[in-house]
């Protein structure tokens, strides 16, 4: 075991891919405990072999022709005519932009690097700062894996087999709430620093309103269908995917065959990565279950205290020093298996539990100094990653009170879900 974990250790520390050094740690501790080597190619195909993963490359490639077919331009000017009166406008557009636009993608990538670079432009022509305008982006782009639907959520449903439209509808409040406290945060910035605001004007609403109401009901779609069970996830994304299409192609004219082979290939890099994490990730997890590693971990957590809001608690500082440093895809498939039994021993809620899980994994990943969409935000706006590291401290604030809220008070996670689909 000594050699399956050291190597591991040591893989991530020069450098190697989350995923290479997941598998190869996972291949060699199979070679040391005297494995039979079809395990390694059965574990790694059983970890993607589920109907509902085949929702990731899809809602992939879903955000990509929204952003390639101008789509989320339109949900920008729209949020910045709804919001754009109230001090730092461009700034509550920003949050609302990415609010709307997580009901489409479900990926905090796919709003970091498309929208965000919309959004940011917008934000420093107008006077902002552009440390300010980044932080704001990368922020605001964590909404996206929270609010439906939700990749990582999709990931959670697989691995503990449960129900994702419940989850997805569990990530309903909890990605309001979210919004509604990073505007606030911004409000007192734009006070403070004298950030410009437009007049509210009415005609120009209803005007961006009409022209980009078709992507705006987008999200109204897919949650109306988990509602009254027209549709699966699975089967969300696929409408997700053609509707963009036709929108982007024959509505506003904004596809062309060029951009359209650039989001197939784009997307599938994305997802073929993420699904591989996957595949490696669940025979690393195989490993720790089989020698009891798993067992042991959750001993140990347990072994804390007996009280559930403490175990909670440490639960949640696991998972979000976690999230500084992995992928969340990885960190689902190899701790659930961890958090699970304890979990179900303290008689917790799965639907919560899951939106909780993923609400740190996303915090995690804008807390420096390794958070992914951070990379991803200061590569767009060229702003260096050590002033960029700075100017998001005060946004983790906002994001770690509405954790805690949901973390403590079940009923924002659990209400919508179980008030819908029943519980």
């Amino acid at each position: 075991m000594t050699i399956f974990f050291v190597s591991f250790i040591i893989l991530l520390l020069v450098g190697v891919p989350i995923s290479i050094s997941i598998g190869a740690s996972a291949i060699l501790g199979c070679f040391a405990l005297d494995y039979p080597l079809m395990v390694i190619g059965q574990k790694m195909t059983t970890g993607i072999d589920s109907f509902l993963l085949i929702a990731i490359p899809l809602f992939v490639l879903a955000g990509n022709l929204m952003n390639a077919g101008k789509i989320t331009e339109k949900i920008f000017d729209f949020c910045q005519e709804l919001v754009g009166w109230i001090p730092g406008g461009l700034g509550h557009a920003n949050v609302a932009a990415s609010i709307i636009f997580a009901g489409m993608s479900g990926s905090a990538a796919a709003d970091a690097g498309g929208l965000g670079t919309i959004e940011m432009e917008a934000m420093t022509k107008n006077g902002y700062d552009e440390d300010f305008s980044a932080a704001v982006t990368a922020a605001s782009s964590v909404i996206g894996p929270i609010f439906p639907p939700s990749i990582p959520l999709i990931i959670y449903g697989s691995v503990a087999s449960v129900s994702v439209a419940k989850l997805f509808m569990g990530g309903v409040l909890p990605g309001l709430l979210m919004g509604v406290a990073l505007m606030i945060l911004v409000l007192i910035f734009a006070i403070k620093r004298g950030y410009p605001r437009t007049k509210f004007n009415v005609k120009n609403l209803v005007k961006q309103f009409f022209s980009s109401v078709l992507s705006l009901i987008t999200p109204l779609i897919i949650l109306a269908g988990f509602t009254t069970g027209i549709f699966t996830p699975t089967e969300a994304s696929s409408i997700a995917v053609i509707y963009s299409f036709f929108i982007a192609l024959l509505v506003y004219k904004t596809l062309d065959f060029k951009s359209f082979k650039k989001c197939l290939l784009d997307s599938a890099l994305t997802s073929a990565n993420t699904l591989f994490i996957i595949g490696t990730s669940t025979l690393f997890t195989y490993v720790m279950v089989k020698e009891g590693i798993s067992a042991q971990i959750a001993d140990l957590i347990l072994g804390v205290s007996s009280n559930p809001a403490v175990i909670l608690l440490v639960i949640n500082v696991i998972l979000l020093l976690l999230g500084m440093f992995m992928e969340p895809g990885a960190i689902l498939t190899l701790m659930l298996p961890v958090l699970l039994p304890i979990v179900n021993s303290l008689g917790l809620d799965l639907v919560h539990f899951g939106v909780v899980m993923v609400l740190n994994l996303m915090i995690g990943q804008v807390t420096p100094p390794f958070g992914v969409c951070l990379f991803i935000i200061s590569d767009v706006s060229k702003v260096k990653l050590e002033r960029l590291y700075k100017s998001i401290c005060p946004f983790l604030i906002p994001l770690i009170v509405v954790l805690v809220m949901c973390t403590y008070i079940p009923g924002i996670v659990t209400w919508l879900p179980y008030a819908l689909l029943g519980k």
